[in-house]
């Protein structure tokens, strides 16, 4: 799959992409031969790999076998970066969270699953861990609908056709056509509101961030506690805010996108 109808891909790269995408959540260390199997790469191929990659930086020899280094996040970082999202987030985030007193964040797609990208948190106990960079599965979240509702349905196809690689398996798991109705309403809606979907005492609703041409390019939410903040409180209360900071946070990234080269390049 990967070669066809293209013959600049570079084969190699994609393999080491491989190996340090298939370290699940939660574990520290694979071996040779669990790195081989996960990734379907032959043992030899797969220690070539490993051992360049060690001395790139981004992944350590342990007694167990391999883990990744730290260096890996400057992957993800050069990507927020070059996107300057977190600058223009940060401040619009800050004021949603001192209007609702919740957690509010950004994320984008990435496959069938949503990878947060800016998030400013309070302290509330909370039945899900979130940082810059947790990926959960797209249906079962707010911010996930509003993307997966934006796509083509070739691209809404291609997206759910992919696997989860988030480790979690969501309390919501709808049929086909329940995902239709589902994101058919998100559109009509311009917003979406989850119910403890992904896991038990967590809500949320979401709206999208827009780029120049109205394209929708992430997802910003209020994320609440289901002990404590009501789906109604969330719609009649936190909704309004949501979507005057998700109008606010488009404007900024249309003038970012408007910048002349040379203006944006002196930014960075």
């Amino acid at each position: 799959m990967r070669r066809e109808g293209n013959p600049e891909f570079i084969e190699a790269l994609a393999r080491g992409l491989d190996v340090l995408r298939c370290f699940p959540p939660g574990v520290r260390a694979m071996t040779l031969s669990e790195i081989a199997a996960a990734t379907g790469l032959a043992r030899p191929t797969a220690r070539r790999i490993l051992i360049t990659l060690e001395q790139l930086g981004y992944v350590r020899s342990e007694e167990r076998g391999f883990s990744l280094a730290p260096r890996v996040l400057e992957l993800g970082m050069a990507y927020i970066g070059s996107m300057n999202l977190w600058e223009l987030a940060e401040p619009h985030l800050k004021h949603l969270v001192a209007q609702t007193g919740e957690s509010c964040s950004i994320a984008q797609l990435d496959g069938s699953d949503i990878i947060y990208t800016a998030r400013v948190a309070v302290p509330k106990l909370v039945t899900l861990a979130v940082t810059i960079g947790t990926r959960f599965p797209a249906l079962s979240t707010s911010l996930g609908k509003v993307l997966l509702a934006a796509l083509s349905r070739d691209e809404l196809n291609k997206a759910l056709a992919e696997p989860s690689r988030s480790g979690i398996t969501p309390r919501w798991t709808p049929e086909r056509e329940e995902i239709e109705d589902t994101l058919r309403t998100v559109r009509a809606k311009g917003w979406a509101v989850t119910d403890q979907g992904l896991a038990l005492g967590i809500r949320s609703v979401a709206a999208p961030v827009r780029d120049g041409e109205g394209n929708v390019v992430a997802a910003v939410n209020v994320n609440a506690h289901a002990a404590e903040t009501t789906v109604d409180t969330l719609i009649d209360h936190h909704l309004p805010l949501l979507l005057t900071t998700a109008s606010a946070i488009s404007a900024d990234w249309a003038a970012w996108q408007a910048r002349p080269l040379e203006t944006v390049r002196g930014a960075l």
